[in-house]
This record gives C-alpha cells, structure tokens and sequence, in this order.
C-alpha cells in the first residue's frame, strides 16, 4: 500500500506533469501557433463525435434493454437516414480538410527567405553552410559539447546533458530562413519542435522547410532518425539574436 500510494503521489505531482505533458506545445512561431491550433480543432471535433456515439450508445445499452420489454428495430432502405450519414460525415471532413490544406500550404512555402542554410547530417553531427548569394558562404560542423565524463557518470549531469553543442546554427530574429536538409551517409531527421521544424536528411536528397522566429533565445532539438550507434549523441541548437548581433557574427565567420 505504501509503494502504490508513493506512486499515485508522484504522479499527480506538478514535476510529474510538467515531465509527462500529454498535448502538444504551440512553439514559437506562428506556424507552430497554426500548427497546433489545427491540431486542437481536429482533436475537440473528434472528442465530440466520440461523445455522441458513445452517448448513444450505451444510453440504448443502459435504457432500451431487453428485460424492460423493448424490442429492437428493423429497418433498412431508410432514405433520410442514409442521406444524413452520408452528407454529416462529408461535412465534418470539408471542416477538417480546409484548415489543414491551409496550415499545409504555409509549412511548405519557402518562398521569399531571406537567408538560405543548407544542412548536411554525418555520423554523428551536423554540418551548417550558410549560402550567399555572392559566393561567400559558410561552413562549419556542428558536435556535441557535454563532457565524457558526464556520459560515463563520473561527474554530475549539467542540465543541457546532450543538448549542448561546441557551435550552434545563428539565425537573426523576424527572418524568414529557409531550410535545405540532406545528409551525406545515412538517414537522420533535423528536429527543432519549438521552431516548428522537422525534416529527414537522406543521402542525395534536400528536403525544404523554412523557419521565422519571432523572439531571441536558445532552441534546442535532436535528431529522430535512428541513424547508428551515437544516434543520440548529435544534438542541435539554434541561437536566435538580433539583426545586429547576426551581421557581426556573420562577419566574423567569414574573417575566420
């Protein structure tokens, strides 16, 4: 009894909520914002639905039973009901299909990007080549930064443990960045959930995605492609600054 009730204590918890969220989170762009309000549209139609039938279910189980002497129906042919059947759920898919073919079209639209990165995924790290227009471009990989000696337990975990990087991808904030993802060995997947991205990277392929981030900060993300052995050991991290802060590391870079 006391094991059963340390569990049931743990799990309503506020840590155990916050470590276990069951929705999905709207990020921080508005394609996010986009992408998740689809996603609750579709997902409050279906608990509706769900409550009807199930409503009725088990009110025809609960108070049309046999032993209180109903006896069942027999129809068939029955014009108004195959109409309704037929035009309801044709209905509720227009309902559905009209937001998502919008969120759709705006996810793959990369027109109009001011800033073009390419990203190559390797075994096991990532490599970032800024595009210039005038042939400038840059190049640099992109490793895990966390310790072997906290993969191996010698030392205490940092709280970014296999997050960090020796070099993030710089992004400057309200820009439109257009993503090219490929890969030059196997196949990984370039994943940034707050940013709303999320691309496979395969070998002879680019693959586009594009990105505006509204706000300055440090996102973070992983790649979800089962790719070998080090698969969890290539991390990204996405350092979002401001227009000035960019130009000055863009020039740096190319000083370098």
């Amino acid at each position: 009894m006391r094991l059963l009730a340390a569990m049931l204590a743990f799990a309503l918890s506020t840590v155990a909520f916050a470590q276990n969220q069951l929705n999905m989170s709207p990020g921080a762009t508005d394609i996010g914002t986009d992408i998740y309000d689809l996603h609750m549209l579709i997902l409050w139609i279906c608990i509706i639905i769900g409550l009807l039938v199930f409503g009725v279910m088990f009110y025809s189980i609960i108070f049309h039973r046999h032993d209180k002497g109903y006896k069942p129906s027999h129809f068939h042919e029955h014009t108004g009901v195959e109409i309704a059947w037929t035009v309801v759920p044709f209905l509720i898919l227009i309902g559905m299909a009209v937001p998502a073919t919008s969120t759709l079209l705006d996810i793959y639209d990369t027109e109009d990007a001011e800033i073009d990165i390419l990203i190559t995924g390797y075994q096991w790290k990532w490599k970032y080549e800024y595009l210039d227009s005038e042939g400038e471009n840059i190049s640099f990989f992109s490793n895990l930064a966390t310790a072997q000696e906290e993969i191996y337990n010698t030392v205490e975990k940092e709280s970014d443990y296999l997050l960090d990087v020796d070099e993030a991808m710089v992004i400057p904030e309200n820009t439109k960045v257009r993503l090219l993802v490929t890969a030059n060995d196997v196949i990984h997947s370039w994943w940034v959930p707050e940013i709303s991205v999320k691309r496979d990277a395969i070998p002879g392929f680019i693959n586009e995605a594009w990105t505006k981030v509204p706000n300055q900060g440090i996102y973070r993300g992983q790649c979800t492609e089962l790719c070998g052995a080090y698969h969890g050991f290539m991390p990204i991290e996405v350092h979002v600054v401001s227009q000035e802060e960019y130009d000055a590391w863009k020039a740096s870079k190319k000083g370098a």
